[in-house]
């Protein structure tokens, strides 16, 4: 793994020549995004980190001011407390192994666990006893046609989500609700509908609760989509908090992951071969670009060409990744110049999100470099050449 500064991709093409693919990092945006969420959001935000956890997204965000993570996982908690001892790790996966439990709270510091099960609530109180923990009760929400469906996985019913925040009061242990409408969820309404769930639950409960998550879910920006902006959903978090009566030293938290990081990275790819209307690249769906597949996203992609000036006639190109396997196969086309070839870059934005995070060392194919850009991402669906 590397790591090193350019102007842009041009310029890391022109100095590194790659094979191989290459992440290019942008730190300068993640500061913007962060901060967006700091002044817009009413309480607490939480990175996801699952969504990037490269070093140099984490530590972008850190010196934005963020201070609180989403973590799913021993080693995500492990990873952001040590290289942040001033910050706090929250266990947001509703299932969880004993020892892990044990370990994030003994060892890490961790006192917000979120369950959705009766029996994660015991193996959180036979774990850490229960003195000074938070335990906050993920609730389903109605679909809401987010690209990626959470509640199909997880979540409980609004009958259980309340027999468990009385269960939580009953231990001794400040209560909390939680949902997630769905990764990439482009209805800001979802979130009001969502909280108006959760001051049914809290009602019916019979108890107040000392937390409220309103999860992820924020969209970012891809090919073709119409994407509301952020203010969109803050406006209907706001009202839907409004609507409920929570105690005043009740604390909001959201969990972005996607729409903070998303545009922070691209990916630049080689053309290895091409064949009449379809090309070849040297990274694909068993690699960074397994959302195009999962979520039918379509990010920009723009070509790089070193020697000579390609074609302004463009074309749909088939996309096969590296893999000897039949799908490593993109379900959408790249439009790209209709003289492209072997040797061209292919600059793919939007990849922050999800991009590395997902790589899988598939037929011995792991992309593992990483640059820092100080341009600004692209964004248009004419795709670009430089």
């Amino acid at each position: 793994m590397s790591e090193t500064n350019f102007d842009d991709a041009r310029a890391m093409i022109e100095a590194l020549t790659p094979s191989y693919p290459v992440y290019c990092m942008r730190a300068g945006v993640l500061a913007e995004t962060a901060r967006e969420f700091l002044e817009r959001f009413p309480g607490r935000v939480l990175y996801a980190v699952k969504c990037n956890p490269h070093p140099i997204v984490l530590q972008a965000l850190y010196d934005a001011g963020i201070r609180h993570f989403d973590t799913a996982s021993l080693p995500e908690i492990a990873q952001v407390r040590e290289m942040f001892s001033d910050t706090t790790a929250y266990f947001m996966h509703p299932v969880k192994a004993r020892a892990v439990i044990k370990t994030s709270h003994d060892v890490y510091g961790v006192r917000h666990f979120v369950i959705d099960h009766p029996s994660e609530l015991t193996k959180v109180m036979d774990e850490t006893g229960g003195e000074g923990v938070a335990i906050i009760v993920r609730m389903a929400t109605p679909h809401a046609g987010a690209a990626f469906d959470l509640s199909t996985k997880f979540g409980a019913s609004p009958a259980l989500a309340t027999d468990l925040l009385r269960a939580v009061r009953d231990e001794g242990c400040q209560g909390g609700l939680a949902f997630h409408v769905g990764s990439q969820c482009l209805s800001p309404r979802a979130y009001r509908t969502a909280l108006g769930l959760v001051g049914e639950v809290a009602e019916a409960a019979g108890t107040e609760i000392h937390f409220l998550d309103v999860g992820g879910g924020f969209p970012a920006a891809y090919k073709g989509v119409n994407t509301p902006p952020l203010e969109a959903f803050m406006d209907e978090i706001t009202t839907g908090l409004a609507t409920l009566n929570l105690r005043r030293d009740c604390t909001t938290m959201c969990e972005p992951g996607r729409a903070m990081v998303a545009s922070s990275c691209s990916l630049v790819v080689q053309v290895q071969l091409r064949k009449e209307d379809q090309i070849y690249i040297n990274d694909g769906v068993h690699g960074s670009l397994s959302e195009m597949v999962t979520g039918q996203l379509q990010m920009p992609v723009r070509l790089i060409r070193l020697d000579g000036t390609p074609s302004d006639s463009y074309m749909d190109f088939t996309v096969a990744g590296p893999t000897c396997d039949s799908i490593d196969m993109l379900p959408h086309p790249f439009r790209l110049p209709n003289d492209v070839r072997e040797g061209d870059w292919i600059e793919i934005g939007q990849l922050g999100a999800y991009g590395s995070a997902l790589r899988t060392q598939f037929n011995g194919f792991y992309p593992d470099t990483f640059v820092r850009l100080r341009d600004e991402p692209f964004l248009d669906s004419l795709n670009r050449v430089l």
